[in-house]
C-alpha cells in the first residue's frame, strides 16, 4: 500500500543517527524549490530531543533561519549539549546543507512541576465539524481558481486545516489582521509525547506568516510578493495530544520594513492553551 501523507511526514521526522549528537534528516520529494520552514524546525527539534531524557519535555524553541533548504539533499543536524541542570536541560541545534548552516535553534527542556495555573480562555469560533474541508472548498471554487491555488487546496497534506474565520482567497478585502484555524494530522500518531512534540512543531509555521497579509487585502498565493520564515518561537505550555483537532488562533500586531510580525495560541479541544508561537517573516514586494 501507499504510504500516507502522515506516515510520511513521520519518517521525515524520524532522524537517522549518524554519530552521537549528529543525525541526517530527508526531505519529502514534492517537487516544491525549498524545504518547508515547519520541517526544518520539527527536525531540528527531534534532533535536540533525542539528547534529553524523556521525563523533559521541551518547553521552548527559538530558531533562525538562514539560507532556503534544498530539498535534494539531506540535512545534517548537529546537537551542543549546553546544559544538563537539576530541572531544565538547555540545547542548541544547527541544520547543515552544502557545508553551511540554514538553520539554528536553541531549546530547553523542563521536568513536569506543579505551580501556579491561569490562561487566557479560547476563542468562541464554529467547531471544525461545522466548517468546510479543503476539498470541498475546491470542489467549490476549482472553476475559479488560479493554478497555484488549486495545486495548494488538492494536495494530499498530513496537516489538515479548517478555517473558523472566513478567508476569500478570490476576492480578498483588507480587513483585521486575524485568523482562526482548526489544525489537525490527517491520521493517527504514535503515543510516543516527543512525536506529538514534533508534529505540533512542524504544524506551528502553517499559516502563521499569512496572517500578516490579512490587513492588507492579499493572499499567500499573491505572486507578487516574496515571502519567508526569518524566524520561529514556541512556549510549550501543557501537554500535548497533536492528534485531534486544535485551534490555532492568530493575530498580526505590525508589518514594517518587508517583514511581518506574527503571534500564535494553540488550543486544544477542552479549551486548553496548549502550545504559543511568534514569528517574524519576509513580505517583500519583488521588483
Amino acid at each position: 500500500m501507499p504510504q500516507t501523507a502522515v506516515e510520511e511526514l513521520l519518517e521525515t521526522l524520524d532522524l537517522e543517527e549518524l554519530e552521537v549528537n549528529l543525525f541526517r534528516g530527508r526531505s519529502p520529494q514534492t517537487g516544491w524549490q525549498r524545504v518547508f520552514g515547519g520541517q526544518v524546525i520539527g527536525q531540528a527539534l527531534v534532533a535536540a530531543l533525542r539528547t534529553v531524557d524523556d521525563d523533559r519535555p521541551v518547553h521552548s524553541l527559538h530558531g533562525y533561519f538562514m539560507r532556503p533548504g534544498d530539498p535534494a539533499v539531506p540535512i545534517i543536524y548537529e546537537t551542543e549539549r549546553y546544559r544538563d541542570g537539576r530541572s531544565f536541560t538547555t540545547r542548541r541545534v544547527v541544520a547543515i546543507q552544502h557545508g553551511k548552516p540554514i538553520f539554528t535553534m536553541a531549546a530547553s527542556f523542563h521536568r513536569r512541576e506543579e505551580g501556579l495555573d491561569h490562561q487566557f480562555e479560547m476563542p468562541d469560533v464554529p467547531p471544525p465539524e461545522d466548517l468546510p474541508t479543503e476539498r470541498e472548498l475546491l470542489e467549490q471554487l476549482q472553476d475559479k481558481m488560479p493554478e497555484i491555488m488549486k495545486r495548494y487546496f488538492s494536495r494530499n497534506r498530513a496537516i489538515e486545516t479548517r478555517r473558523a474565520s472566513h478567508r476569500d482567497f478570490l476576492n480578498p478585502k483588507p480587513s483585521a489582521p486575524v485568523q482562526h484555524v482548526w489544525i489537525r494530522p490527517t491520521g493517527p500518531l504514535p503515543d510516543d509525547p516527543a512525536v506529538h512534540q514534533a508534529v505540533l512543531a512542524y504544524a506551528s509555521d502553517m499559516t502563521l506568516l499569512d496572517t500578516a497579509l490579512v490587513p492588507h487585502g492579499t493572499t499567500m498565493f499573491d505572486q507578487s510578493l516574496q515571502m519567508a520564515s526569518l524566524d520561529h518561537a514556541m512556549w510549550f505550555h501543557r501537554e500535548i495530544k497533536a492528534d485531534d483537532w486544535l485551534l490555532y488562533s492568530q493575530d498580526a500586531p505590525t508589518t514594517g520594513g518587508s517583514r511581518g510580525f506574527t503571534r500564535g495560541s494553540i488550543f486544544n479541544r477542552k479549551g486548553e492553551l496548549i502550545a504559543s508561537a511568534v514569528q517574524e517573516g519576509l513580505m517583500r514586494k519583488k521588483s
